[in-house]
């Protein structure tokens, strides 16, 4: 203890063991201090010169730690990744300054050619001014020589009837007055639009004695007709009608006379007037035998032959449904052919002609050309035995059962009422019509009854008297409706009927029943009848039927129109250009003046056929461009040069002989709004297309935030007056091509598809021609036809859905043809392709024409359709049996041809595009 003790206490013993503590302590720490100095100073500098002298001593190739290049320092395997980008980048921008050298060379040389170019531009524009001054001064040239070569010509003077009273002296006959010498062509130039001026007959005291129902009818078919004018100082034609007076109070022939020569423009001889004496019975009393009339024209059914002036007094038909439309269901249809009886004739003559010949003549004295005798005693004879021989079933009945209507004398009267004979008429082939014994007596209203009642109900009428005079008998072929034999003839006539064919008959029938529903069945064909019969001899042209005038409703464009890949698959086919100048219209037909002039029988009842069609009936549509309807496309103009054969000269044509023609797609919509823009889109850069008419056809219009697509045509909407698929065939006037699209809005078509269409078409001009087909059947249980969709090896209609027809067929469809069709498609919805398709084979007689083997082109997604509802089939099953009934028999016809083009999607070799053979 003690010594611990002494050294707390700092020393030896008691004072000093502390001190030694303290000097211990410091001895250690400088130790310290020395040794760490020793090691961090003279330990690197002996490590590094032990490491250098390594590296002199050994291998210096093989340094560790000596200076290195930069190639050494790349062997490293850290810094070899970014040597390798150094180098990457060092490459590129070499390439990157070789390719900006040789932009530099070829805009250099651009640069020259740019020089060069608006050289050559200024060079060609100082050409094109030159040939401008060498055009201009070849068309004064020309006109200057035209001028030297034809007159100048102007419109002829109006003459005004205050000034017209010429006081001509009426011919010493009344049969020597025809157009040359009664009748004032002074006052119809051909540009005067045929003006006709009708007096109001309940100013003048015999318009009292008029038959109500005759006045009111041809009032109404005057209010309607496009020829009448209120303003008689320009009319060509002045109109008195006198009807069918009511007895008996009829006036007396003075009075009469009087009374017409006190029409306010009659002037003294009443020439341009036109007296129309119509009848509803088959006995009319002829009060104009005996009445001076001057130079008027008379249109009625009876006529002598001292009162009739050929080629200027017009026979007419009666007036039979005077205020309606024909029922066509209660109109027999024209198969089959043969019907129960052979031929048929009902009739009493009240007064013989023996009583008014002073001596009777032999048989053989009558062959030798002596004057007429009576021959119905022998045509009796001879129908009575056929009747008794059994050989045919005939029904010929000389003696009414019932009391027979009245008729003039030596007239075979009416027997029965007119629903009677109609049913008797409904069962026989033919109709008798044996002419009055009278030779006198050229045509009779009760002859003309039957000659009606026998068309109307399809019995082909055989006239048995070649005198007769049948109505509108200067302009109308009745022999290809009528059989007209002389009364000696009576003993062949059996063998006559026996030996025409089936299709003899039917072609007689459906004539018949043309010339019927066009110049007989309505106050208004009547009236329009007689009219054109007057135009059409004085040679003035038809007024065409208006368009009809499109409400526009206002639309924003400027959508920019997208490329669907779909329609830009074309092949190797060059489709032509796309318009770069403003559409252009077809050309108008310049032959107005003329064509009455050259082809005037053939503006008449020619048969239904393809250069016969309804426009060249009394209802005179005759449109601006009908020539080039019946001219265009029918033949082709060999190309000059011995050009040909690749097909490029016949491409550039369209297939017809005139180059620049455009067409119109017409869209018919209702409340898709999607769809009808994406179709829309489909038409961009369309060849060839003129513009878009979309008709809207729901009453509401559509959204104002819409934007239409820019196609690079315009896009006309016409506002629809109601909901009607017709609307689709309407003539709008913002169609001005020839060439109609018509086309569903949901309808996916390519545009190589179009044009080869578009192309068929031009050289078919008057069909349908189209992509989706359809076809018509015979159902033999039920008696009844059928509408089939079924991939068939043949067709007889193609949809309007996605077809090319003419814009003259929308003037028939819309104006011509029968109403009930119409009515039809408003009361189902549907149908109005079918109707479309019926009325041009009708026309034609042919079917239509399909291109390619698309079938069907629906769209997948689209909203739903009408013809996806499960009544769509019925209700066209339905429209097809009544507009069999309407046109009275099937006018589809079949066919297996599907038009394809040579080398159409063909893929041949360059070389061998320039020659090929057909085998």
């Amino acid at each position: 203890m003690s010594g611990y003790t002494m050294l707390r206490n700092g020393g030896l013993g008691n004072g000093g063991q502390p001190w030694m503590l303290r000097w211990s302590s410091r001895i250690r720490l400088s130790w310290l201090s020395f040794t760490l100095f020793i090691i961090l100073v003279f330990f690197p500098l002996i490590a590094h010169y032990y490491l250098t002298t390594i590296d002199d001593a050994n291998d210096p190739d093989r340094r560790i730690f000596g200076p290195r290049t930069v190639n050494e320092l790349c062997e490293v395997k850290h810094v070899q990744d970014l040597c390798r980008i150094r180098e990457s980048v060092s490459e590129e921008l070499l390439q990157l300054e070789a390719k900006r050298q040789e932009l530099n060379s070829e805009i250099a040389k651009l640069n020259l050619k740019i020089e060069a170019c608006k050289k050559n531009i200024e060079n060609a524009k100082q050409d094109l001014l030159q040939l401008k001054n060498v055009i201009r001064q070849t068309e004064h040239s020309y006109k200057e020589l035209m001028a030297q070569n034809q007159p100048k010509l102007s419109l002829p003077i109006r003459l005004l009837p205050e000034t017209d009273d010429i006081n001509i002296p009426l011919p010493k006959s009344k049969r020597n007055c025809g157009l040359h010498n009664c009748f004032d062509y002074s006052r119809c130039p051909l540009t005067s639009g045929f003006p006709v001026f009708v007096y109001n007959s309940d100013k003048y005291p015999f318009g009292n004695l008029i038959d109500p129902l005759i006045k009111q009818a041809l009032e109404a078919s005057v209010r309607n007709n496009v020829y009448v004018t209120e303003n008689a100082n320009t009319a060509c034609i002045y109109v008195v009608l006198m009807g069918e007076m009511q007895e008996p109070v009829m006036p007396k022939p003075t009075e009469l006379e009087e009374q017409l020569h006190s029409l306010p423009y009659w002037r003294t001889d009443g020439h341009n007037h036109l007296i129309i004496n119509l009848s509803r019975k088959s006995e009319t009393q002829n009060y104009l035998y005996n009445v001076s009339t001057g130079r008027a024209m008379i249109a009625q059914s009876t006529f002598y032959d001292l009162q009739y002036r050929p080629g200027f007094d017009i026979v007419v038909s009666p007036l039979v449904h005077a205020m309606s439309e024909p029922n066509f269901l209660e109109i027999p249809p024209q198969v089959p052919v043969k019907r129960k009886y052979l031929f048929s004739f009902q009739g009493e003559k009240i007064e013989s002609l023996h009583s008014s010949l002073q001596e009777a003549r032999s048989f053989e004295e009558e062959i030798e050309g002596n004057a007429p005798a009576d021959y119905d005693d022998r045509i009796i004879t001879t129908l009575k035995a056929v009747q008794d021989s059994k050989l045919d079933f005939v029904m010929v009945e000389f003696t009414c059962k019932n009391q027979a209507k009245p008729s003039l004398p030596t007239e075979w009267a009416l027997c029965g009422e007119r629903e009677d004979r109609l049913e008797l008429l409904k069962q026989s082939t033919f109709a008798l019509i044996i002419t009055p014994g009278d030779s006198q007596l050229l045509i009779s209203a009760g002859s003309a009854m039957r000659l009606f009642e026998a068309l109307e109900v399809g019995a082909i009428p055989v006239i048995l008297g070649e005198q007769v005079q049948l109505p509108y008998h200067d302009t109308i072929r009745w022999n290809e409706a009528v059989l007209i034999l002389p009364k000696p003839r009576v003993t062949e006539v059996h063998f006559l009927l026996r030996s025409l064919s089936d299709n003899d008959l039917l072609s007689l029938r459906r004539q018949g029943r043309f010339l019927w529903e066009t110049y007989f069945s309505t106050s208004d064909t009547v009236f329009n009848t007689i009219l054109a019969t007057i135009r059409t001899r004085i040679q003035i042209p038809a007024a065409p039927i208006k368009d009809e005038p499109a409400v526009e409703i206002p639309h924003r464009s400027g959508k920019a129109a997208g490329t669907d890949p779909n329609m830009a698959d074309n092949g190797d086919l060059d489709l032509g250009p796309v318009e770069t100048e403003p559409p252009y219209a077809s050309p108008k037909y310049l032959r107005n003046f003329t064509l009455t002039a050259a082809d005037i029988y053939r503006n008449w009842n020619t048969a239904p056929g393809p250069f016969h069609l309804f426009p060249h009936t009394p209802f005179d549509p005759l449109l601006p461009s009908e020539a080039k309807f019946l001219g265009s496309g029918t033949g082709f103009r060999p190309i000059g040069g011995g050009a040909g054969g690749s097909g490029k000269e016949f491409q550039a044509a369209l297939g017809g002989n005139v180059p620049r023609e455009q067409f119109t797609v017409v869209m018919l919509t209702y409340e898709r709004e999607e769809v009808l823009m994406n179709s829309l889109e489909r038409l961009n850069g369309l060849p060839y297309l003129n513009k878009v008419v979309v008709v809207w056809n729901s009453p509401k219009l559509p959204s104002e935030d819409l934007l239409w697509p820019d196609i690079g045509v315009p896009i006309v909407i016409v506002r629809t007056e109601k909901n009607s698929l017709n609307n689709r065939f309407l003539p709008w006037d913002q169609i001005e091509t020839e060439a109609v699209l018509s086309i569903d809005d949901d309808a996916h078509l390519r545009h190589d598809e179009i044009m080869f269409g578009f192309r068929v078409w031009r050289e078919a001009r008057e069909r349908i021609v189209g992509f989706p087909g359809r076809y018509h059947a015979w159902d033999i249980p039920h008696r009844s036809w059928l509408y089939n969709s079924n991939y068939s090896c043949e067709l007889s209609m193609v949809l309007t859905g996605a077809a090319f027809f003419h814009k003259y067929y929308a003037y028939l469809y819309s104006y011509v043809m029968p109403q009930a069709i119409r009515d039809m498609v408003d009361e189902y919805i549907n149908c109005e392709d079918i109707a479309m398709n019926f009325l041009v084979s009708h026309i034609t007689r042919k079917p239509p024409i399909k291109v390619t083997s698309r079938w069907t082109f629906r769209c997948p997604g689209c909203p739903q359709a009408l013809s996806h509802d499960d009544s769509h089939f019925h209700e066209r099953h339905k429209c097809i049996n009544f507009f069999v009934k309407v046109y009275g028999y099937m006018p589809l016809l079949y066919t297996q041809f599907r038009v394809d083009s040579v080398l159409f999607k063909t893929r041949l070799p360059h070389d061998k595009t320039k020659c090929f053979k057909f085998i």
